[in-house]
């Protein structure tokens, strides 16, 4: 994301911050419907809690907050099936080595076997097309991986180039090396999953009771409405049904911390 600033004197400054590869990854219809959902909530929340849309503006703080939420729910998603491609990549060029091939000459046929398998919008396709490129301008190998492990910024991927590097330089066994990874990252995968399971149960609970609050002032407003109007265009009515939201929110965040695990 890059934003210009012109001083009065017409001069150009210039401020950005680079987006995470995953936030690249996410594409504009996934915006879309992250925009859409966030927007409808505040929506929603500024009917039920002030009875007047024009609330919508106070509440773009909200907005912001939850399509951040979104988005940073969509990157871990997309991370964690980069891992499982990454699996396989190595998995493809540890075969290659297997049969003879150089290191370099292995990374190129992994691209060509994991072109049948995932598209060129994929994160793993992408990287080892970038991959290739540098191995034909003749950069070495190991600052290949380390420029892979900085893009992508990922645990797993960074222990590998770690130890890659390493064994590169002593000569060490890097079809064993290769292997070792493949199963820790597995590993990592299936305990990733066993955990998304057992909490599947409790996740689906959290978005229940995230939507009882809700419900209930829908219901009061429907069934009882003469009793709820003290509630709207006044400003205690105001302050109280601020204060109820701050509390909500609050809660709905610690609820979400309170599922989110990392492995």
């Amino acid at each position: 994301m890059e934003i210009e600033l012109r001083e009065n004197g017409g001069s150009v400054m210039k401020w950005s911050k680079k987006a995470s590869c995953w936030q690249q990854d996410i594409t504009r219809k996934e915006w879309g419907l992250i925009i859409i959902r966030s927007l409808g909530i505040t929506g929603v929340t500024a009917w039920l809690y002030y009875r007047s849309v024009f609330m919508i503006l106070p509440l773009i703080p909200m907005f912001v907050w939850h399509m951040k939420m979104l988005a940073k729910e969509l990157e871990k998603k997309k991370e964690t099936q980069f891992l499982l491609q990454f699996k396989e990549a190595i998995q493809a060029i540890s075969s290659a080595l297997n049969t003879g091939y150089s290191v370099e000459n292995a990374v190129r046929e992994a691209k060509k076997e994991l072109q049948l398998i995932y598209t060129e919008e994929d994160r793993i396709s992408k990287e080892l097309a970038v991959m290739v490129r540098k191995i034909r301008l003749q950069i070495p190998i190991e600052q290949v991986f380390q420029e892979l492990a900085d893009q992508v910024q990922t645990k797993d991927v960074r222990s590998f180039v770690t130890v890659f590097a390493a064994a590169k330089k002593s000569g060490g066994d890097m079809i064993a090396i290769i292997r070792s990874t493949v199963q820790q990252i597995g590993d990592k995968i299936d305990v990733k999953r066993e955990i998304d399971t057992l909490l599947a149960a409790k996740k689906y609970e959290f978005r229940v009771m995230s939507v009882i609050p809700y419900g209930m002032i829908g219901y009061m407003n429907l069934s009882f409405s003469e009793f709820m109007d003290g509630l709207y265009g006044n400003a205690l009515g105001i302050g109280v049904m601020s204060g109820c939201l701050a509390i909500y929110l609050g809660a709905y965040y610690l609820g979400f911390k309170m599922i989110e695990i990392e492995v």
